[in-house]
């Protein structure tokens, strides 16, 4: 049971599961297709999750019944005047960013389709959770865009160039046994979100302090060379080497009992 709610804007809640936070995407009527006031809703709630040094996992859901997130609404965009579209890049970006730099660890729960933005969202994540419903792609280019939340760098880091190219350039649509296969999701579970909780859960037992350097290390060392990424791991590694929860980590170890991390 979640022990409490919080709204931001119409259709987006943070449901809190003790250490767990659930951000929850929730515009049923558009399949969770992401207007200006959604993305702006995402990015709100990410900026609270992220001063929240309470929450240790972040899951990203969904309360539809076969979407996660349809992407764009590309209803609204289609009232757009040009003015008005590059007027709102910035928000639908920040909705995006807000997830990629949330500073805990992050996992989507994938269920139904995740197309263009809404796989976009999941991309941001850590890792990525789906059951046997899941469809994703990134179908840009056959409406004339390109993937502008983030699917050109992700996808390339998360399957290879040539994989990603084939995806993008194809704008094909990947079925769960397939999207696994080629690692666009990383676990296939009978239900998205209870797997994903499942993980989140055991990913939250673990030292706060901890969790936050070890996401801040591979997330910067990401790209780098190896002797400039280990100087990336040292600095997160000396970040916590002096940290209550290293203190009482070892403690505990040693005690032969659960740590009870002062997350500082």
């Amino acid at each position: 049971m979640s022990e409490s709610e919080q709204r931001f804007g119409e259709f987006v809640v943070v449901r809190r599961h003790q250490h767990v936070a659930e951000l929850v995407l929730d515009r049923p009527k558009a399949m969770n297709a992401v207007s200006t006031d959604m993305a702006r809703s995402i990015a709100a709630a990410c900026d609270a999750l992220g001063a929240d040094r309470d929450v240790r996992v972040t899951v990203l859901s969904s309360t539809h019944e076969r979407a996660f997130c349809v992407g764009a609404d590309l209803k609204e965009r289609n009232s757009f005047s040009d003015a008005e579209l590059v007027r709102q890049r910035p928000t639908a970006r920040a909705a995006y960013t807000g997830v990629l730099e949330l500073p805990m660890p992050t996992v989507a729960a994938v269920h139904g389709f995740a197309l263009g933005g809404g796989f976009e969202l999941a991309l941001a994540c850590d890792l990525i959770v789906a059951d046997g419903t899941a469809v994703v792609g990134l179908p840009e280019v056959s409406v004339g865009v390109i993937p502008g939340g983030g699917g050109t760098q992700l996808l390339p880091r998360r399957v290879g160039a040539a994989r990603a190219a084939e995806l993008v350039y194809t704008a094909r649509r990947v079925e769960a046994a397939e999207a696994r296969e080629l690692g666009l999701v990383d676990q296939l579970v009978d239900d998205a979100r209870t797997g994903a909780l499942e993980i989140a859960a055991k990913i939250a037992a673990n030292s706060p302090v901890g969790l936050r350097a070890a996401k801040r290390a591979m997330r910067l060392g990401q790209g780098l060379d190896l002797r400039a990424g280990l100087e990336v791991e040292d600095a997160a590694w000396r970040s916590v080497a002096f940290s209550g929860d290293r203190a009482e980590g070892v403690a505990a170890f040693n005690e032969k009992r659960k740590p009870q991390w002062p997350g500082e």
